[in-house]
């Protein structure tokens, strides 16, 4: 089992941060930018489709909360009442959760890389094409190292984190259901998830290697630009 993750993914996205290292010089965190740019392409559609089912989400909620209070306490009724306004406006709950299962055996991946792969002990596992440097820079610009912790990336990308989630929460339409409880629940809830999420970020980001915080911030930067094309091409 090991040897087929190793395979599929843990072998490829070495070898291809490896090639991008070669062509941009020699320049690990260059290289680390070059793939996740590669592996956003590569996984766009998915991510795709998950930002338009977020927003279709989004629009029915005034919807939903309007048959909450309607169907109060009838719970069959709520839930057949919620699954036909869903097959009414073809959108699916679980359409936005999906896309996100299908990145995370990449994400594992890329941990595993930035974590074993940023040394040169790793070079034998690449392909016959890929020219092997001999010796990994691990460096940005030749000065921060990214095989190491790094607060200042863990930081500047729970910031981005906080920008990107304040973005979706902006996007999301007001509730016009006077006194309901669900909608304050519901405003409670986004405004501790914009918070926390960032949060969470730095304290797990300074635990993770400094080239995965490179790829985590290039990623969102990269999201956030998707976002507003997405949201402003959809309304």
């Amino acid at each position: 089992m090991a040897w087929l993750w190793q395979t599929i993914f843990y072998q490829p996205l070495l070898n291809l941060l490896v090639w991008i290292y070669n062509l941009v010089g020699g320049d690990m965190g260059l290289a680390i930018i070059g793939l996740t740019v590669v592996i956003k392409l590569v996984l766009y559609p998915f991510s795709q489709q998950s930002l338009k089912s977020q927003r279709a989400l989004q629009r029915l909620q005034p919807q939903v909360e309007e048959l909450k209070k309607r169907l109060k306490g009838q719970k069959d009724k709520l839930a057949q009442e919620l699954m036909q306004l869903y097959q009414r406006e073809r959108v699916s709950p679980l359409s936005s959760c999906l896309p996100l299962l299908v990145q995370l055996p990449f994400l594992i991946a890329l941990f595993q890389v930035f974590r074993n792969g940023l040394n040169s002990g790793s070079l034998d596992l690449l392909y016959s094409w890929v020219v092997n440097p001999g010796h990994l820079n691990d460096t940005l610009f030749g000065m921060w190292h990214l095989a190491g912790r790094s607060l200042p990336l863990a930081v500047v990308t729970g910031v981005v984190q906080w920008w990107q989630t304040k973005m979706l929460v902006a996007k999301k339409p007001p509730v016009a259901v006077p006194g309901s409880q669900d909608e304050n629940l519901t405003s409670i809830m986004n405004k501790q998830m914009q918070y926390m999420l960032p949060a969470m970020t730095v304290v797990f980001g300074f635990t993770l290697p400094g080239g995965l915080m490179l790829y985590w911030l290039v990623n969102t930067l990269l999201t956030i630009g998707q976002q507003y094309l997405t949201f402003k091409r959809h309304d």
